[in-house]
């Protein structure tokens, strides 16, 4: 499985969700929307909003899992499948 989080370097929810995924000892990606303007263009076309954090979860068999804002529940769900 691979995780991205599109995330802002000020937003706190971003910064514990990736506090979250590293206490479990989970490698993922960080892209951070405020410092690349091609990643907002990304984000949205990927969402279609702009909230922070977003997280996309492509597991082995190529499905997807996309979660908005940090919700611990929703990740370990997917995390767990």
């Amino acid at each position: 499985m691979t995780i991205k989080i599109y995330k802002t370097t000020t937003r706190p929810y971003c910064k514990m969700e990736a506090e979250y995924l590293g206490s479990k000892g989970i490698p993922f990606e960080e892209i951070y929307v405020d410092k690349d303007p091609k990643a907002i263009e990304e984000m949205i076309a990927e969402s279609g909003q702009m909230g922070v954090p977003f997280t996309v979860m492509t597991k082995d068999d190529g499905s997807r899992v996309t979660i908005l804002g940090f919700d611990k529940q929703k990740l370990d769900s997917a995390l767990a499948e």
